[in-house]
């Protein structure tokens, strides 16, 4: 077993995790983590090809990666602040109860 194949088994457990943690939940800040634990696994991911590729001086895993980051911190603040409109509307951050929205 090769280092990336660890790299690759730890990636796919914790994309496992949030899937399963995104799927699962009813809480909505909780689902925002699964997404985060997936965007996470897919950076890992990112960095491992980088690391055990053929040209690891280039650093364009690097530079995946930190525009993943940014990314995800662009989609965390969006989430929030979508969480946040509905809790103010349905008194609930329940997204079985926000799951009809009108206009």
């Amino acid at each position: 077993m090769t280092p990336l194949h660890g790299y690759l088994f730890v990636s796919a457990l914790l994309f496992a995790v949030g899937l399963a943690g995104a799927l699962t939940r009813r809480n909505a800040i909780l689902v925002l983590v699964g997404v985060e634990l997936m965007l996470n696994a897919a950076n890992l991911n990112f960095l491992a090809f980088w690391r055990y590729g053929p040209n690891p001086e280039a650093l364009t895993g690097v530079m995946f990666v930190l525009f993943a980051i940014a990314v995800a911190a662009a989609e965390a603040a969006v989430g929030l602040a979508l969480v946040i409109a509905i809790y103010r509307h349905y008194r609930s951050s329940n997204v079985d109860e926000a799951a009809t929205m009108k206009g």
